[in-house]
Formats: structure tokens, C-alpha cells, sequence
């Protein structure tokens, strides 16, 4: 037994399923299979029901599962009791990050992190919240860049700033009367949005109280960058979270702020197990003194 056969117990039980589980721990579904079968064979229980719909993990596997939580957590407080001569923040830290903030943050905050802690060796993931919350819960990530609120009763969240929405159509439409778009007239809009599963798509369908499935047309981009070359071209209008609007000045796009208070609250996302937590404020602190024109730290 390893504790990589650790890490993968743990994330077939979040997961609830091989193939994701597989993929968060970044190995073939094959060989995560195999070590659990052979897992299986060792301890002479059966962890995991397997059906062809789902996996269900049973009574032992469910004591197992807590077990191996614990005992991971106390691996990372070693970790990081082997660390602590070398300083805060240095070593390995694993950062996961959502699609729609690693191109307009990291530009800044990598270089930052590597002046204020050159001992750090960051570990980058970009994916979407879902994802990164079970990479986080399966000891697969040290902490996560995302928006907030984050639900779960295994994690801490550190409100870190505000960045508010602007709304973005092509030029050569008809001008309005406000330059500030308020919420009675974002009430309805259809926009091009990014596909399910990015949290930015959510907000944005909140805020213009649409129903999903009532977008503008079938399309759905998978990237902001997709996006404002779509309203460049355009075929529709979108919500411009406010550090991706240096690309659109750049296009065919006109952009209109909204209404104050309109926008989404980014922080770090980490375990309460995690032995580390002043390195996490240390890295919030980091962050925070580095942030672009546009947004407001909290």
C-alpha cells in the first residue's frame, strides 16, 4: 500500500467514478483500476461497488476513505514540519486556477511570487471549480484560485478582491443614452456565453435573469478569448469580467461598465486539513499587493 493508492481511494469516493478519478490524479483509468484491484487484494475487503451507471463505495471502503484522509493530512504536516527550514512559502505548492482568471492573472502573479518567495516552486492547474474543488479535497492540490462562495464543509475560503462586470458588443450598434449599464437593462439580454461547468457562465445568466438554453444562438465557446472574437465578428454581446477587457480595447468591440456592485468576488479555495495555512495567507498577501487596475481587494 502507497499513498498514492491513498490519493486514488479518496478520489474514486469524490468523484464517484473511475474515469474522473483517474483523470484528477492524472493517471490512465487502466492503472488506477489496477491499483485499486490489487488494493482489494491486500486488505481481503471490497471498497467500491461497481455498476455500469455508478460507484458507490461500501461500509469498509467508507472507513477507509476517512482513515486515509487522516493519514494524508498528517503526510502533508510532515511535509511541511521538513519544510519549515527553508521558510514560508517555499518548496512545492500546488495552485489550481479557474479558465477565466489564469490568462489575466498569472502574467502578473508568477513573476510576483518568484520576487517576493524565489525558494517557491509553484505547480500550475487550470480547470474548471468543480474539478479543482475534488483535486483539492483529494490532497491533489495545495489550494485554488476560484469565485466565490465555494460550498463544502471540508474547505476554508480567503475573500481576496472584487472584479466587477463590463458588457461588451461589437462597435457600430446603436448608442445608448447611459454609458453605465444598469440592472434594468441587463434584464433579459441574450449573450454568448461560455459552455456549462464555468462558473462565469452562471453568474452571467443570474445577472441577466435568462434561463440556461435561452443564450444568443447555439453557441457555446469554451474560452473568453473565443468569445470576443465572436462579438468582434458580431454575432452577439457578452459580460466581460473586468481584467479580460484589455483584449477587448484591442478589437472590434465596445465595452460599457455596469452598474456598481455587478461583478464576482475571487479568493483562495483550500483544505482545513491543509498544514499550512499561513502559507496560504502569505500567498493571499502576495496576491493581494500585486492585483491590476480594475479590480478592488476586499
Amino acid at each position: 500500500m502507497t499513498f498514492q493508492d491513498l490519493r486514488y481511494v479518496i478520489a474514486i469516493s469524490e468523484y464517484g467514478h473511475f474515469g474522473r478519478a483517474a483523470a484528477a490524479c492524472d493517471v490512465a483509468q487502466s492503472t488506477l483500476s489496477i491499483q485499486i484491484k490489487n488494493l482489494e487484494l491486500q486488505l481481503g475487503v471490497k471498497l467500491f461497488e461497481r455498476t455500469t451507471k455508478a460507484v458507490s463505495v461500501t461500509a469498509v471502503g467508507a472507513e477507509i476513505v476517512e482513515r486515509a484522509r487522516k493519514i494524508l493530512g498528517e503526510v502533508d504536516a510532515i511535509m511541511s514540519a521538513g519544510q519549515q527550514t527553508s521558510g514560508p512559502l517555499a518548496g512545492d505548492f500546488s495552485l489550481g486556477i479557474i479558465p477565466t482568471l489564469g490568462p489575466y492573472v498569472l502574467p502578473w502573479l508568477v513573476p510576483a511570487l518568484k520576487k517576493d518567495y524565489p525558494s517557491l516552486r509553484l505547480v500550475l492547474r487550470e480547470d474548471l471549480t468543480a474539478p479543482l474543488v475534488e483535486r483539492l479535497c483529494s490532497h491533489c492540490l495545495d489550494a485554488a484560485l476560484v469565485a466565490l462562495p465555494i460550498i463544502g464543509d471540508r474547505l476554508e475560503a480567503l475573500p481576496l478582491f472584487d472584479e466587477p462586470f463590463w458588457f461588451a458588443e461589437p462597435k457600430g450598434r446603436k448608442a445608448t443614452s447611459t454609458k453605465i449599464m444598469g440592472e434594468d437593462e441587463l434584464r433579459g439580454q441574450s449573450l454568448l456565453l461560455l459552455t456549462e461547468g464555468h462558473c462565469l457562465r452562471d453568474q452571467a445568466l443570474a445577472i441577466c435573469g435568462t434561463a440556461d438554453g435561452e443564450a444568443e444562438g447555439d453557441f457555446r465557446a469554451t474560452s473568453l478569448e473565443t468569445i470576443l472574437q465572436m462579438v468582434a465578428t458580431g454575432l452577439g454581446s457578452t459580460l466581460l469580467p473586468a481584467m479580460a477587457c484589455g483584449d477587448a480595447r484591442t478589437r472590434a468591440v465596445s465595452i460599457r461598465p455596469l452598474a456598481a456592485g455587478i461583478g464576482r468576488r475571487i479568493g483562495l479555495v483550500w483544505r482545513r486539513s491543509y498544514p499550512k495555512p499561513r502559507d496560504i495567507h502569505l500567498l493571499a498577501r502576495s496576491l493581494c499587493k500585486h492585483l491590476p487596475p480594475g479590480v478592488h481587494p476586499v
